[in-house]
């Protein structure tokens, strides 16, 4: 756990947040500041700054993030209709919270999109 970051303080209780689910290594909650209806952070408990902070034993924490997403999508609603994962990576790729995140969208029609 970082003392500054305010994910982990929100991890360990330490700060309000509305928790949708958690374990033992991920947390799923929603965003303060939604982009959708659904706006739905999910990331590990641990402190893991980014993407590229990665470890080969950090490496399971991903699929646990995205299982966590899945499950919450499904309850929220959106599983069905479908909804977009992201991963946003340092300042350039939009990170804005140095605490590995995924942001799960849903509920309305999402442009701009991959593919």
């Amino acid at each position: 756990m970082s003392e500054t970051c305010i994910f982990c303080k929100i991890a360990s209780g330490e700060v309000k947040g509305e928790i949708l689910e958690m374990d033992e290594e991920v947390v799923a909650l929603r965003d303060i500041h939604p982009q959708a209806p659904v706006h739905v952070l999910v990331m590990p408990v641990k402190h893991i700054e980014s993407v590229a902070a990665l470890t080969e034993g950090d490496a399971h924490v991903l699929g646990r993030m995205a299982l966590m997403a899945q499950r919450v999508a499904r309850r929220e609603g959106v599983a069905e209709s479908g909804y977009r994962l992201v991963v946003n990576q340092g300042e350039h790729g939009g990170q804005t919270v140095a605490h590995l995140h995924m942001h799960l969208l849903g509920g309305r029609q999402l442009r701009g999109g991959m593919g």
